[in-house]
């Protein structure tokens, strides 16, 4: 397990060159303003844990699933080492604030994709409906609705009919229904959030160019 380090100008700079040139949805000025977003959350330590990505879902994005928060902290954490970098932390807002539909796509199937296997399974899809549908107290048996949405999914997506959705299934049936995007649970910040989000880095990023413009 490796420690935790102070981040230096030297790494800010390096890391905003890799993000530059792997072409972000971001301008220079705008990463270097995440990046004291970061910087700011991680008190000036260069990885992010869990906990910490946690409080930024909840509290920036209103998101409250623990499951699909668990599955959101994986999809950036692109290395798998338990932490979120500089570099992840950018990568991902690219497609969680600014992503084509490509991108979505892809990082939703990632997200919905529990175990990883290349598939959603029919309980995967159980296990997440169930934490982001809401009980209605008349409700006896709330699961066996649960399941009957379960299988109106498959119905609607399982283009192969082999009771699961591989990413073309989820694919094709979203560029058919834009809508059908989070069908399992919200995995991306409503459009309330993702501005107010915006908004925020939006006015660091002025203040970095005006501190820039005074140094230069």
């Amino acid at each position: 397990m490796t420690t935790a380090h102070h981040i230096t100008r030297k790494a800010v700079q390096v890391a905003i060159d890799d993000l530059c040139a792997k072409k972000v949805h971001f301008g220079k000025s705008e990463i270097e303003a995440l990046l004291n977003i970061y910087k700011t959350i991680t008190k000036n330590q260069d990885r992010m844990d869990r906990l910490k990505f946690r409080d930024v879902l909840h509290n920036s994005f209103d998101m409250t699933d623990d499951i699909l928060m668990d599955r959101v902290f994986r999809a950036f954490d692109r290395d798998n080492d338990g932490y979120i970098s500089m570099t992840e932390w950018v990568e991902g807002l690219s497609i969680f604030l600014r992503g084509t539909n490509e991108e979505k796509i892809r990082y939703a199937f990632t997200v919905y994709d529990l175990n990883g296997d290349g598939y959603i399974s029919r309980e995967e899809m159980f296990q997440m409906l169930k934490t982001s549908i809401i009980k209605q107290p008349s409700e006896e048996d709330p699961d066996e609705g649960i399941k009957d949405l379960v299988e109106i999914a498959l119905r609607k997506m399982d283009k192969d009919h082999d009771s699961r959705l591989s990413f073309q299934d989820f694919h094709d049936s979203v560029l058919a229904d834009p809508l059908l995007l989070e069908c399992f649970g919200q995995c991306l910040p409503d459009h309330k959030r993702k501005m107010a989000f915006e908004s925020t880095f939006k006015k660091i990023n002025h203040l970095v160019k005006i501190v820039c413009f005074f140094e230069c």
